[in-house]
This record gives structure tokens, sequence and C-alpha cells, in this order.
């Protein structure tokens, strides 16, 4: 029974008049949430390019002013906060928590991704793991603030078995058809070992957290500077294949949270550039992990349950510039051009996309010297270019190409207009 017949059916039986109660809940409604040939999410047909919080400030919390979190994390830019039970199992009471959170959530246009936990796996014979799964589905596949769901975490690090995996997406699908199942790898193993799951989600993610001392201690590949943000999003993007990829970036992790770990957190500008090297080598989502860390909130935020002085200096000024309300929000939901722009510097990495009569150019550099770059390939009728979020800067397109600096982990944006 979904969210709408169950308050019905008990304000009818307590003789609350039902037209009153219709057109108060007329906005809440079950949505379902899909994915277009180029990987892009849509909630009820609409693109959005999902911004995720793992996890998010806790129910009726509240800012250091005063103000409902839920309201400011939505005016940054979230949509999206994983939820489900934290270190224990789902139950009864897990199920009533996680309604409580999403009907918050759901007056609040956010959308949940309700973690399964070990309900993600489920082998032949796991029949009361299997009963629970499903009642959790049926639960929840209707609420209006359903927007994924999460399957196992870190999977093939974990050498969790691919076959209940497989049983457990093959049932979330049979009762919800509506939302996707989201995995989310440990940056661990190769292609080859990460292909065997493709069966087991819609959406494949990985966490990477380049941030701590000493530098780049989450990964056990060779670079351990910040650019490993994108090496691991190629690598998961051929992963991926045809499926969406989420990335999941630092606010913060254990490897800077536990006793006897330094802790330290990415500044504005490392947190900009792995934004962006994530969405130019191919994410269409991200989330951010470790705003709720106890070990990592000062006196104030320790009180408020959530790392708002990182989300205040830091987080929210990054998600401004990718907001659905900001200038790149089309861009971002846009299919990758098919224009052919070149960077003359081997470390700079860059993304087209088109929308309208506008050209944007998502450009980042890696670490090394600081250089003059020359982009080519540009449209010849260009001529002026914005440089979003440096105004009042511009540069000047001549012939198809521009020429700027870029310093190591500088972003440009680059807006020129047709005609």
């Amino acid at each position: 029974m979904n969210n709408r017949r169950r308050i019905i059916r008990i304000v009818c039986t307590r003789g609350i008049p039902l037209l009153a109660v219709l057109l108060s809940f007329s906005h809440l409604q079950a949505n379902s949430v899909t994915i277009n040939p180029g990987g892009v999410l849509l909630v009820d047909g609409k693109k959005i390019f999902p911004i995720g919080l793992t996890m998010g400030p806790p129910v009726d919390g509240q800012t250091p002013t005063g103000d409902d979190a839920f309201d400011e994390i939505r005016a940054g830019g979230v949509r999206f906060l994983r939820s489900g039970p934290v270190g224990r199992e789902w139950n009864d009471a897990g199920i009533e928590a996680e309604q409580r959170l999403m009907d918050a959530t759901a007056k609040h246009g956010l959308y949940c991704m309700p973690y399964l936990h070990r309900l993600a796996s489920i082998g032949e014979h796991d029949t009361a793991r299997e009963a629970m799964l499903r009642k959790v589905i049926a639960r929840f596949k209707d609420h209006p603030a359903m927007g994924v769901w999460k399957g196992a975490d870190e999977p093939q690090w974990g050498k969790i078995a691919v076959p209940p995996l497989v049983r457990a997406y093959q049932i979330i699908r049979e009762i919800d058809p509506h939302h996707p199942i989201w995995i989310v790898q440990a940056p661990r193993g190769s292609i080859e070992d990460l292909r065997p799951y493709d069966p087991t989600y819609d959406i494949v993610g990985c966490d990477i957290y380049p941030i701590s001392y000493p530098p780049g201690g989450h990964s056990l590949r060779p670079n351990k500077q910040i650019s490993m943000v994108g090496d691991y999003t190629q690598l998961m993007r051929q992963v991926a294949g045809d499926k969406p990829l989420w990335m999941t970036l630092q606010i913060a992790f254990s490897g800077v949270a536990r006793p006897g770990k330094t802790l330290r957190f990415p500044t504005f500008p490392e947190e900009r550039f792995m934004t962006y090297e994530a969405i130019i080598n191919g994410a269409r989502g991200l989330v951010y992990f470790g705003g709720n860390l106890p070990t990592t909130l000062n006196e104030r935020d320790a009180k408020l349950g959530w790392n708002w002085t990182f989300w205040q200096r830091v987080l929210r000024p990054v998600l401004e510039e990718i907001s659905p309300d900001s200038p790149l929000a089309a861009a971002l939901v846009a299919p990758q051009s098919k224009l052919k722009i070149q960077s003359s510097t081997k470390d700079v990495e860059l993304c087209v996309r088109e929308v309208g009569n506008e050209v944007l150019v998502l450009a980042c550099k890696r670490e090394g010297d600081t250089v003059q770059v020359r982009f080519s390939g540009l449209p010849p009728e260009l001529s002026d270019g914005e440089v979003l979020y440096e105004s009042p800067r511009h540069v000047k397109c001549a012939n198809g190409e521009i020429t700027d600096w870029f310093a190591p982990f500088d972003v440009h944006v680059y807006r020129f207009r047709r005609g």
C-alpha cells in the first residue's frame, strides 16, 4: 500500500474530511526515475544532474543560524541523500526511521537513496533476508522521496559473490521497476575484476578520497595527487559501458577521521578541481561523503550533527557552480558534443557540451608547471568567450582557437555563443 492510500485509510477511520486530505497531499505522488540513452537521470521525465550527500544532516536538523538544514542544502544544489539504517540491520525500527526521513525529504523536494546493506545480497536459502528486502522495497517504492536504491557497498573489494547480488537485483526490479539500483565500488581492482558486477546495477560508482596525510593513501596506484579522481573516473567509465557513472568524492573519510590519523579536509580549489575533473571524465552524478562523521566535527557542528563549517567554506560554493540553478545546469545533462576540440598540453583535460546556441568547454589541469594552453577545433564563427565564475574575464576566439593560462589543478569553464 502506498503512502497516499495508507493516509486516506487512516483519516477515513478517524472522520477527517477526505477532500481536505486529498488536497493537502496532492503533491505527494510516486515518481518514476529513469535513465536516458546518454546516461542522464530523469525524474518524472525531467533531466537532472544528481548531487548527493552520504550522509546528510539529521532529520529536522538546523544550520548554525537556526535555519532548516534541508532547506539550506537544497538551496546549495543538493537533491539526493543517502539513507537507510546506520550501524545496524534493516528491521521494523529501521523501516519507521526511514519513513520519517523520507517524509521529511519529500517536503523539501529532496530524494533518498536507501542503502540496502545486507539485503542487497540474497542467497538461494536466505528466506528471512529476502522477506525483509521485499518488505522494504514494497514499503518505499511509491514514496515521493524515493530516488534510487543503493545496493552493496564496495562489493568487489569486499569479495561479495555476484550471483546473490544478481538475485537481489532481480527481486528489487520485480517489485519496483521505476527506480534504478546504484552500486559503489572501492578504488580497487582492475576493469576485468569489476565488470562481472555489471548485472547487479543500473548505475555504477566509485569512491575516491585523495586528501590525507600522507597524500593519496586511499589509492594503491602510483598517482598520489588529487588527479587520481580523473584516473578512477576514466577507469570506471570503461567499466560502466553504456550505464551511467556517479563518482563519490571527499568531505572526509576514515583515512583522516580515525584515531591516529591526521584530520584533513579538501580546500575549495581542491574540491572544485575534483568535482570538475570527475565531470570532465564522464561522471553523470556526484555524491559527497563524510559530512556526518563525528570525529571531524568541531564543537559547534557536533551539536548540530553535521559539518556546516565545511559546507559554508568549501562545499556550497563549489556546488553552486553545478547546481540545478547554475549557468551550467543545462550543459551538465546535455550529451557530449561531437566537436573535436583539442588541447596543446597533455595534462589538460576537457569536455565540450552544446546547449542551444551555446558552446561550453570545461577544462582542468593536472599537476605540473603553470603553462599557456592553446585550444583548437572550436567552431570558426565563435569570437568572444565568457569565463564562467571568473567575472569579468573573457577570452578571444580566432580561427577556432583560444589561449589561456593554467596553473596546477586550475579549472576554467568557457561559454561561447554562436552568432
